[in-house]
């Protein structure tokens, strides 16, 4: 069995505690998962299956989409409402007042990465030395936010919903926090669902009963998606039977020989003689060569 099984993440589960489970129910141990949630978020978890793992870290579309759940008023030391709340502010804030600062939080911008986090400073997790007191300097790291909408807010409690899609390493509550800091009151994330991730949507996904009720009815395969999926959106590069041989034994090949390559594109999506996906290369046109990206074949 080889592919993605998505998963609906529930609360107060790590993504490494959905592996784990998965390999209970599955009955296998060769799972790896597409992009860690932090244990109070839920939504989107894509889970590698099988030969399928081999692509855990190549994942070419890294967007993600969530639904973030906020107050203003309040600062805790791990940026949402889970943490110890050290500041309050009884500032009035409009929807009008958000609206205008969140230009300054969309596109290109630089972001500290939060102190309860798994980023390593000097060999050690940020969420221990947090736990222990210690708060360390950060250099701090560009990320893009494609979109950032105001779906709801209620000026009277300050709280609302913030709709956000955003490239990889992006701390959701960290953009809630900052908001909350340029308005001058402060700000925490509440929830956090997680829309899409990597091409994956809410809609793709199982809860882990429907998981095991699957198994139990012997159909986990309809559950599988391709790995192809992944690389969708990747020009698709067709090999003949020699050439296949090839590509899965590592050797490069001739560029001018396929007839796929397109003028500029430089990472494919590569399929066998038989019409199956085998993995990725990448095109050097300076060489004229075709080099092995991932071979999943």
């Amino acid at each position: 069995m080889n592919g993605i099984l998505c998963v609906n993440k529930p609360q107060d589960f790590t993504s490494f505690d959905v592996v784990a489970k998965l390999r209970g129910i599955l009955q296998m141990k060769r799972l790896g998962h597409g992009g860690t949630l932090d244990p109070m978020a839920t939504g989107v978890l894509p889970v590698f299956v099988g030969s399928a793992t081999k692509a855990c870290d190549i994942m070419p579309d890294n967007t993600k989409s969530y639904r973030a759940g906020f107050r203003l008023g309040a600062v805790s030391d791990t940026q949402d409402v889970w943490g110890e709340v050290r500041e309050c502010s009884d500032m009035a804030v409009s929807r009008e007042d958000i609206e205008a600062v969140i230009p300054d939080f969309t596109g290109k911008i630089m972001q500290l990465p939060p102190m309860y986090s798994a980023v390593q400073v000097n060999g050690q997790r940020l969420y221990d030395l947090a736990r222990q007191g210690i708060e360390v300097e950060r250099q701090a790291r560009e990320i893009e936010v494609d979109s950032l909408v105001l779906e709801s807010y209620d000026s009277v409690s300050r709280e609302g919903v913030l709709s956000i899609a955003c490239g990889k390493g992006t701390y959701i509550r960290t953009i809630i926090s900052d908001i909350g800091e340029k308005l001058g009151c402060g700000g925490i994330m509440t929830s956090l669902v997680r829309t899409s991730s990597g091409g994956f949507f809410l809609d793709d996904c199982h809860s882990f009963e429907e998981i095991q009720c699957a198994r139990d009815e012997g159909r986990l395969e309809e559950l599988i998606l391709p790995i192809e999926r992944v690389f969708e959106k990747l020009p698709k590069l067709r090999l003949g039977e020699a050439q296949t041989r090839m590509y899965r034994n590592g050797v490069k090949l001739d560029i001018s020989r396929l007839r796929d390559i397109r003028s500029g594109a430089e990472q494919y999506g590569v399929y066998g003689f038989d019409g199956g996906f085998i993995g990725t290369a990448f095109a050097n046109f300076e060489t004229g060569e075709l080099c092995v990206g991932k071979n999943l074949g």
